[in-house]
């Protein structure tokens, strides 16, 4: 059995190992150190945390002002809270500057479970992709998040990076160096292709086991960062098959489906793009697992779908 890490966890040790790497590094937090996994780094730089209480726009305000002051902000709440109750300072204050400021949103998409919708973000990646000077990172676990947690101090500019609690086994090689803007193909294969991004990674590589035991080479893409988005790895994949599946726990209206819908309306491949996600709703509770199986964002439900797609006769343009 693979060892299994959620990627708020990663980012809460990474956010310590920072702390001692770089004294301008500064977090802030809104009430949920615990559940952000800020706490490991409150409780070893005490004096560089700040807990805001429940008030995130007055946060993302203060970590504005430290960015400008020369310090490296770490913004953190639920993804959901970050993102939309905080989308006009966001927006005025952070991107348009572009101030280096790392938005960190915790426990993000359907997995946040039993919260329900109030609490489940399903349109924060589209929130933070529609931004000029936005960089949207979505790691697909531990090691990646601990990697990019790392990297985005050293970059020039806002960066808002999506973590879930939902725990993944390692996918990503410990040694392999972090790449902004550089998707990852973890499987080749030349019949369809499966892009994800998040723990949905993982479930791709589960349906292509499925496939690959129906005589289906599914090639699978880690599309950790969403954007800037990696154009040439994208067309290449839809190049040469009938059909590319986008996979996210996410709407498919905004985020990565949507990303790489952009990418194909102006490189016509000739691949059937399926986006696979949440339809046009609001979030509910219910389990994580409960929550994964309603909107057919699992193993077997996603070779499933390919293999419906795969079946379907292609059209050819005049």
């Amino acid at each position: 059995m693979a060892n299994l890490h959620q990627t708020r966890e990663a980012y809460g040790q990474a956010l310590r190992t920072l702390g001692e790497l770089n004294d301008k590094v500064v977090v802030l937090d809104a009430d949920l150190y615990n559940s952000t996994r800020t706490v490991l780094f409150r409780d070893k730089f005490a004096e560089r945390f700040i807990d805001m209480g429940i008030a995130e726009a007055d946060m993302v305000s203060t970590a504005a002002g430290m960015a400008a002051s020369g310090l490296i902000p770490y913004c953190n709440s639920f993804a959901i809270f970050l993102t939309a109750r905080c989308y006009d300072q966001i927006r005025i204050q952070i991107a348009y500057p572009k101030l280096h400021v790392v938005l960190a949103g915790s426990s993000a998409g359907l997995t946040q479970g039993q919260d329900g919708a109030s609490h489940q973000s399903l349109e924060d990646v589209a929130l933070m992709r529609a931004l000029p000077n936005m960089m949207v990172l979505v790691p697909a676990d531990g090691t990646e998040a601990e990697a990019m947690t790392l990297a985005a101090a050293e970059i020039d500019g806002p960066v808002y990076l999506r973590l879930g609690r939902y725990p993944v086994p390692d996918l990503v090689h410990p040694n392999r160096p972090f790449q902004f803007g550089k998707a990852e193909v973890l499987r080749s294969g030349d019949t369809c292709s499966l892009l994800a991004c998040a723990h949905m990674v993982q479930v791709a590589l589960e349906a292509a086991d499925i496939l690959a035991a129906k005589g289906v080479k599914a090639r699978v893409v880690n599309v950790s960062t969403v954007k800037p988005l990696d154009q040439p790895t994208v067309i290449d994949a839809a190049s040469g098959v009938p059909v590319l599946i986008t996979i996210e726990e996410h709407s498919i209206i905004g985020g990565l489906g949507s990303a790489v819908a952009e990418v194909l309306a102006g490189a016509p491949t000739g691949a059937r793009l399926v986006r696979l996600g949440t339809p046009d709703v609001f979030g509910e509770s219910g389990t994580a697992d409960q929550m994964l199986n309603k909107y057919h964002l699992t193993p077997s439900a996603v070779a499933e779908r390919a293999l419906a797609e795969l079946a379907r006769p292609v059209k050819r343009g005049l």
